[in-house]
């Protein structure tokens, strides 16, 4: 149902245009698969309250079916203001002493506290393992935090315990192993086979004009550098899907993501990124389409991080394998694995 209301919904104003991969797409479901904050539920609520319009238009349905050209207007909720609260969430630790603790995120688990997503986040669960102790470490809102990964991307993460620790390791991250030890890698699967067997790409993101959810490559945008290398190919007639593995040289909101898309190889299963390649999977054969379906999520994982103690100066390396999702989608390629072909 469209209505000619105002509402007074105060909060960040965010713009899509529908594209034709959009359109005769519910509202409620588009925003979900684009939005990388809010859940469908929460979203549904915004709708519902008069936080979503469509050409200016409030629109209080969330099963509205989308047309192409047309812009949706999402307020999405002001910041949270309430510090987190510590919650007994379990963590998979790689590593912790008195200065750090080094975690494996799992697939779906948002970092901080943010609108959509005020609790059962890794913060609360870090609030819960290392008590009062990390209360206002490099902040209130987001205490020990000094880096992040995606909702939707698993991996290696690590988080101060102490000042000191926030403050060494935030300089490490922001430097981003250029001149320091830092080290980040990072395991993805994406459509088609890269010309070669390794590559970079220097390509400058920015917010992108028609989407602001998303990012993209833009002239005017800001310094972005990703190293690729190739470690597997695989393929049958028709279809080809290689794994890579990603080292950053900065550090951009989705860099691998659009990156990896802007060279023509978007990440499986990325509903942002690479929605004009969901007609792929009806060229796989059925046992590597199942394990892609069953990924509802972008085939990312951060696979190791290296860095300095910030205390005792040792050069420590983590690594988390592949999650059960991932896994999966491996041992299915593994029977088309084109070793001779790299």
């Amino acid at each position: 149902m469209v209505e000619n209301t105002v509402t007074e919904f105060e909060g960040e104003e965010v713009e899509i245009v529908v594209d034709a991969d959009m359109a005769g797409g519910r509202l409620d479901a588009t925003l979900a698969r684009v939005h990388t904050v809010l859940s469908r539920n929460r979203i549904k609520d915004l709708i519902l309250a008069g936080a979503a319009s469509i050409d200016g238009r409030t629109v209080s349905e969330p099963k509205y079916r989308l047309t192409a050209g047309e812009t949706i207007t999402l307020l999405a909720p002001p910041p949270e203001d309430a510090e987190p609260l510590p919650q007994d969430i379990p963590l998979d630790i790689l590593y912790e002493d008195d200065q750090l603790i080094v975690v494996n995120k799992p697939v779906g688990m948002v970092v901080h506290p943010a609108p959509g997503s005020p609790d059962g986040t890794l913060v609360n669960a870090l609030l819960h393992h290392c008590g009062e102790s990390l209360v206002g470490i490099g902040g209130v809102k987001r205490p020990g935090i000094v880096h992040r990964l995606d909702r939707d991307t698993s991996g290696v993460m690590v988080a101060a315990k102490t000042e000191t620790a926030h403050r060494h390791l935030s300089e490490q991250f922001a430097d981003h192993g250029r001149t320091g030890p830092l080290h980040r890698a990072y395991i993805a699967f994406v459509w088609g086979s890269t010309e070669t067997a390794k590559g970079s790409v220097d390509a400058p993101l920015g917010r992108d004009q028609n989407n602001r959810l998303k990012q993209a490559v833009r002239q005017d945008g800001r310094e972005a550098i990703t190293h690729y290398f190739v470690e597997a190919r695989f393929g049958g007639e028709g279809w080809d899907i290689t794994r890579v593995q990603c080292h950053l040289e900065t550090g951009r909101t989705h860099q691998i993501r659009v990156h990896m898309a802007h060279i023509g190889h978007p990440l499986v299963a990325d509903a942002v990124y690479a929605s004009g390649f969901a007609t792929k999977i009806n060229r796989l054969p059925s046992d590597v389409a199942g394990p892609i379906q069953a990924l509802r999520r972008q085939a990312l994982h951060a696979a190791e991080l290296g860095f300095e103690h910030p205390v005792t100066g040792e050069e420590m390396l983590f690594e988390a394998p592949l999650p059960p999702d991932l896994q999966a989608l491996e041992d299915a390629l593994e029977g088309y694995d084109k070793a001779f072909a790299r």
